[in-house]
Protein backbone atom coordinates (compact mmCIF):
# COMPACT_ATOMS: atom_id res chain seq x y z
CA UNK A 1 0.00 0.00 0.00
CA UNK A 2 2.88 2.35 0.71
CA UNK A 3 4.22 1.94 -2.84
CA UNK A 4 0.77 2.66 -4.25
CA UNK A 5 0.40 5.78 -2.13
CA UNK A 6 3.86 7.03 -3.12
CA UNK A 7 3.25 6.40 -6.84
CA UNK A 8 -0.09 8.19 -6.75
CA UNK A 9 1.30 11.20 -4.87
CA UNK A 10 4.18 11.53 -7.32
CA UNK A 11 1.81 11.30 -10.24
CA UNK A 12 -0.44 14.05 -8.86
CA UNK A 13 2.49 16.34 -8.11
CA UNK A 14 4.05 16.10 -11.55
CA UNK A 15 0.78 16.67 -13.41
CA UNK A 16 -0.33 19.50 -11.13
CA UNK A 17 2.96 21.36 -11.14
CA UNK A 18 3.32 21.03 -14.91
CA UNK A 19 -0.08 22.53 -15.68
CA UNK A 20 -0.10 25.00 -12.81
CA UNK A 21 3.47 26.11 -13.43
CA UNK A 22 2.75 26.96 -17.03
CA UNK A 23 -0.37 28.89 -16.07
CA UNK A 24 1.40 30.81 -13.29
CA UNK A 25 4.20 31.70 -15.70
CA UNK A 26 1.57 33.08 -18.08
CA UNK A 27 -0.02 35.12 -15.28
CA UNK A 28 3.32 36.49 -14.10
CA UNK A 29 4.31 37.48 -17.61
CA UNK A 30 0.93 39.18 -18.04
CA UNK A 31 1.34 41.13 -14.82
CA UNK A 32 5.03 42.01 -14.88
CA UNK A 33 6.02 41.98 -18.55
CA UNK A 34 3.22 43.74 -20.43
CA UNK A 35 5.61 44.94 -23.13
CA UNK A 36 6.54 41.35 -23.91
CA UNK A 37 2.92 40.19 -23.88
CA UNK A 38 1.74 42.95 -26.22
CA UNK A 39 4.52 42.43 -28.73
CA UNK A 40 3.22 41.56 -32.18
CA UNK A 41 4.47 38.35 -33.76
CA UNK A 42 2.81 38.28 -37.18
CA UNK A 43 -0.48 39.31 -38.71
CA UNK A 44 -1.82 40.99 -35.58
CA UNK A 45 -1.14 37.99 -33.33
CA UNK A 46 0.55 39.12 -30.15
CA UNK A 47 2.60 37.13 -27.66
CA UNK A 48 -0.07 37.25 -24.94
CA UNK A 49 -2.75 35.72 -27.14
CA UNK A 50 -0.37 33.05 -28.38
CA UNK A 51 0.69 32.10 -24.85
CA UNK A 52 -2.95 32.13 -23.74
CA UNK A 53 -3.92 29.80 -26.57
CA UNK A 54 -1.01 27.51 -25.69
CA UNK A 55 -2.56 26.92 -22.26
CA UNK A 56 -5.06 24.42 -23.70
CA UNK A 57 -2.48 22.15 -25.35
CA UNK A 58 -0.35 22.29 -22.20
CA UNK A 59 -3.31 21.22 -20.07
CA UNK A 60 -4.17 18.44 -22.51
CA UNK A 61 -0.56 17.28 -22.49
CA UNK A 62 -0.56 17.24 -18.68
CA UNK A 63 -3.76 15.16 -18.66
CA UNK A 64 -2.33 12.76 -21.27
CA UNK A 65 0.91 12.40 -19.30
CA UNK A 66 -1.09 11.81 -16.11
CA UNK A 67 -3.16 9.09 -17.76
CA UNK A 68 -0.16 7.41 -19.37
CA UNK A 69 1.82 7.46 -16.15
CA UNK A 70 -1.15 6.18 -14.15
CA UNK A 71 -1.54 3.24 -16.51
CA UNK A 72 2.15 2.41 -16.33
CA UNK A 73 2.89 2.96 -12.65
CA UNK A 74 -0.25 3.17 -10.54
CA UNK A 75 -2.61 0.69 -12.22
CA UNK A 76 -0.25 -2.31 -11.83
CA UNK A 77 0.10 -1.52 -8.13
CA UNK A 78 -3.68 -1.25 -7.77
CA UNK A 79 -4.08 -4.62 -9.48
CA UNK A 80 -1.52 -6.19 -7.14
CA UNK A 81 -3.38 -4.85 -4.10
CA UNK A 82 -6.68 -6.11 -5.55
CA UNK A 83 -5.27 -9.60 -6.16
CA UNK A 84 -3.78 -9.72 -2.67
CA UNK A 85 -7.10 -8.63 -1.17
CA UNK A 86 -8.99 -11.31 -3.11
CA UNK A 87 -6.51 -13.96 -2.02
CA UNK A 88 -6.86 -12.88 1.60
CA UNK A 89 -10.65 -13.08 1.31
CA UNK A 90 -10.44 -16.58 -0.18
CA UNK A 91 -8.06 -17.68 2.58
CA UNK A 92 -10.40 -16.26 5.23
CA UNK A 93 -13.38 -18.09 3.70
CA UNK A 94 -11.39 -21.33 3.52
CA UNK A 95 -10.48 -21.19 7.20
CA UNK A 96 -14.09 -20.54 8.22
CA UNK A 97 -15.38 -23.76 6.64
Amino acid sequence: MRALSHAYKRLRRVATFTALGCFVAFLLLSAYAPDLMTGTLSGGLNTGILLGLLQLPVMLAAVAAYERSARRRVDPLVEAVRVQHLQNDQNDQGTRR
